[in-house]
């Protein structure tokens, strides 16, 4: 009776102090949001242009005057002005404050590791790793030979030599002293270690003269040579075995046009050994990877060609061993008395769709015909790409959707019967997991080795980077990003990864499967967790477009957001590789879409040409088909559709919006190409022919009306809803921060204002050198971007008394709170 009474009397105060609480409290309200604020209104200078015939008045057309000192200082106000509209609009809707919180769940998936996986190359193991608080990497090397019982992918440079009592580690460059030798501010282009690995040559971008210096470095001593240094420089090759190094320079324009040839330890100066005066051709130079030749490939408007010079007599001149029609790909290696080409080149007149190998015997190399074909084509079966090592040469070959990876011993085995089946050289194909989108070889320097690396790239797994045995088909990985680690339980299914090594699904005539692998070489994939399917979405009644999509099995449900990419230019495959910053729209329930529309790669040759210059409209068109394609069947609740697109892909992306702007909730169009027919009209930074071949030649009629109808900026529609858009880029002129100033403000000009769905301009600083930090809070600010544009602006609502400003609640009423509810 007496605890009873105790607890009343509790219970009594208890209700008191709260009924006390609540008058103080109860009628406190969250905060209501600030009001939307006004976004910037540059000034307007109409100018008119006239080009075959057409006139037409750009009135942001001054924002792209370098050279007017006014027009800058008013650029320089008008970007403050944007900076500060983004941060504004970034508060009022809340999307900072879940930017800050997706930037703690990024940045630790994000974390590379410190060091790149070790080359293996001769006697030495070449890498780079980071050092702390510093901003650019270290370039290293180590013997192979001391205790190699020891040597680690991870942490290469542990280990110490007792013999000679030094570290193992021999630091190349640092490439944090090169940046203060460029005034603090650089980035490696290109790195070649001389074959007898005495000598290292590297180019470093130099601010002052927007261009790659040259220079050679000693490892023996450390210092820098005396010579060859040079400006402007675009490829470098070895010759002699190091004693001689071949490189490539840039005119004004940017084109590479010539060579010259310097023997290290000379007094003598470079020997200028060709110089191209065409103005339409370009330069390139490689070493065949067993440095007998360096081979020179010249690209104009009227053909290709290649031609080969005697490494060990770089001075002896130029031989033609290969020319066909311009754009072609060509690439030949050398391999114990025969030449390969790889090329994509018409055959007997008729243009192919994909590339195919032919050979030829080196020692009458300058004839420069007879060349003969390796293998008979396989219905449904294409080359993609092609390595060489001493004992094999490995194919990457694509059937359908699939990628496939198989080593051919050498030398081949044909004898006087070519072209031959694949399986007549009795292939071997080398183990990959499901859902293979990409595979890129690795450096495989080493000739004579014959374990080769690449990269096995898919949406639901994480890069991989992984060594094949081609004697034995035996693999490795050595590098994979473990970023899926929640709390105790690692988010890989092992028992899923055991079983995930595909079959080859090529026809049994093929060859054989070498589906070794050791204990520890489980692929580390994350199809338990993540869906990926493929669909074939009708465009325009004339084709079918790949699309892939990804999804959280566990958060997807009806009415899912999505966000849809797409790039469609160069014939370059879309990226669909695993990106560890998409798990947080992922896992918040959004589906991920990929677009394979014409103008990528993927598709053949044809593909891409069907998606470029007067054809550009295409690939658009099979954008908004896909977009369509999702809402349609309802992948993604209809008004939940987001776009992404990266440079070109920002060019497709906003032209579809402009088709269909009801289409997109929202978009973020990264560095995009947005102003096309003024850029190619009349170019502010040096274009290449890939770019007019690309995207058209305006000084052709046919060309020039097919731009000025598929430009983002000629073509945005008055007096209609916009999507939100976010539009990341760059101080640096290079990437033409004018085409995006001028595209937001026409955008905001002539569409129907909608402070929900704001156009935004975000100005980022150069992520060189994988900056993990400014990436995250890059990407970051992307996905709350996106998030917050897909969900209306939040009624303010009534707190319970109990409830503090964090959203901790202390009611004991769960019944009924609306806080629990």
């Amino acid at each position: 009776m007496l605890r009873l009474r105790a607890v009343a009397t509790t219970e009594r105060l208890r209700l008191a102090a709260a009924g006390r609480f609540v008058h103080r409290r109860a009628t406190k309200t969250r905060r209501p949001p600030p009001p939307p604020p006004t976004p910037p209104k540059p000034p307007q200078k109409p100018t008119p242009f006239t080009f075959h015939g057409v006139t037409w008045h750009d009135p942001y057309s001054w924002m792209s005057d370098l050279n007017d000192g006014v027009a800058m200082r008013h650029m320089d106000v008008c970007m403050e002005q944007e900076e500060k509209y983004t941060e504004a609009v970034m508060v009022a809707s809340g999307a900072d404050r879940l930017r800050r919180r997706l930037h703690i769940e990024m940045a630790p998936r994000l974390a590379s590791d410190p060091c790149t996986p070790p080359v293996r190359w001769g006697p030495w193991l070449y890498y780079r790793r980071a050092e702390d608080e510093k901003q650019y990497p270290v370039l290293c090397r180590r013997s192979a030979s001391l205790h190699d019982e020891f040597i680690s992918y991870s942490e290469p440079s542990a280990g110490f030599d007792f013999q000679t009592g030094k570290r193992i580690e021999q630091k190349l460059v640092d490439y944090n002293q090169e940046a203060e030798r460029f005034g603090g501010y650089s980035y490696e282009e290109l790195s070649e270690v001389s074959p007898d690995h005495h000598f290292l040559a590297y180019t470093m971008y130099d601010k002052d003269k927007d261009s790659f210096t040259l220079s050679v470095k000693d490892l023996t001593t450390g210092s820098l040579c005396d010579k060859p240094r040079a400006d402007r420089v675009a490829n470098l090759s070895w010759a002699m075995n190091g004693k001689a190094l071949l490189y490539t320079v840039t005119d004004s324009d940017k084109r590479p046009y010539r060579i010259f040839c310097s023997i290290l330890g000379s007094n003598k100066d470079d020997v200028l050994i060709l110089e191209e005066h065409n103005e339409n051709a370009y330069i390139n130079i490689r070493n065949t990877k067993d440095f007998q030749f360096v081979t020179v490939n010249i690209f104009s408007n009227f053909s290709s060609k290649v031609y080969l010079i005697n490494a060990a007599d770089p001075l002896s001149g130029m031989t033609l061993v290969w020319e066909c029609e311009p754009h072609a790909h060509c690439i030949v290696e050398h391999h114990q008395g025969y030449l390969y080409l790889f090329t994509d080149a018409a055959r007997g007149g008729e243009p192919v769709d994909s590339h195919y190998l032919l050979r030829h015997v080196a020692k009458d190399y300058d004839s420069g015909s007879n060349w003969e074909s390796v293998l008979l084509e396989e219905p449904g079966v294409t080359i993609e790409d092609v390595d060489f090592c001493e004992t094999h040469v490995v194919l990457i070959l694509k059937e359908g959707k699939s990628f496939r990876i198989c080593s051919v011993a050498l030398p081949l085995s044909m004898g006087g019967n070519v072209p031959v089946h694949l399986s007549a050289l009795q292939p071997c194909f080398l183990p990959l997991p499901e859902h293979v989108c990409q595979i890129a070889p690795g450096p495989n320097y080493d000739y004579h080795s014959s374990i080769m690396r690449f990269t096995i790239s898919s949406p639901v797994m994480p890069d991989a980077v992984v060594d094949y045995n081609l004697l034995n088909g035996k693999w490795l990985i050595v590098q994979q990003l473990n970023m899926l680690q929640e709390r105790t339980k690692t988010l890989y299914g092992t028992a899923a990864a055991a079983s995930s090594i595909k079959q080859s699904s090529l026809p049994n005539n093929l060859g054989t499967n070498c589906q070794h692998h050791d204990a520890d070489g489980m692929w580390h994939e994350l199809s338990e967790f993540y869906a990926c399917e493929y669909y074939d979405v009708p465009s325009n009644n004339e084709v079918l477009v790949p699309l892939t999509i990804v999804y959280s099995r566990k958060h997807k449900q009806e009415g899912s957001p999505g966000l849809l990419h797409g790039h469609g230019a160069y014939g370059e495959l879309l990226d669909k590789r695993w990106r560890s910053e998409l798990k947080s729209l992922l896992d918040r329930g959004w589906v991920i879409a990929y677009a394979d529309v014409r103008g990528g790669g993927g598709g053949g040759k044809k593909w891409h040409h069907d998606g470029r210059r007067t054809k550009k409209q295409n690939s658009i068109i099979d954008y908004v088909s896909c977009a369509e394609f999702l809402v349609g069947e309802g992948i993604v609740q209809e008004n939940k559709l987001a776009g992404w697109g990266y440079s070109a892909g920002g060019l497709l992306v906003a032209s579809a919006i402009n088709i269909r702007p009801d289409l997109f909730r929202a978009a973020v169009l990264k560095v995009p190409f947005l102003d096309v027919c003024s850029t190619l009209l009349y170019p502010i930074l040096p274009l290449t022919r890939v770019e007019y071949e690309e995207f058209g030649y305006p000084v052709e009629l046919e060309d020039f009306l097919a731009i000025r109808k598929y430009s983002p900026y000629d073509n945005i529609p008055k007096d209609v809803p916009y999507p939100a858009v976010l539009i990341t880029s760059s101080f640096n002129t290079r990437f033409g921060v004018w085409e995006a100033a001028k595209w937001v403000a026409k955008v905001r000009e002539q569409t129907i204002y909608d402070p929900q769905r704001p156009i935004l301009l975000n100005l980022t600083a150069d992520i060189i050198d994988g900056s993990k930090y400014l990436e995250s809070k890059e990407l970051a600010l992307e996905a709350a971007f996106l998030i917050k544009m897909q969900s209306p602006p939040e009624e303010p609502k009534v707190l319970c008394p109990f409830v503090d400003e964090g959203g901790v609640s202390s009611c004991l009423n769960t019944s009924s709170c609306s806080s629990f509810l």
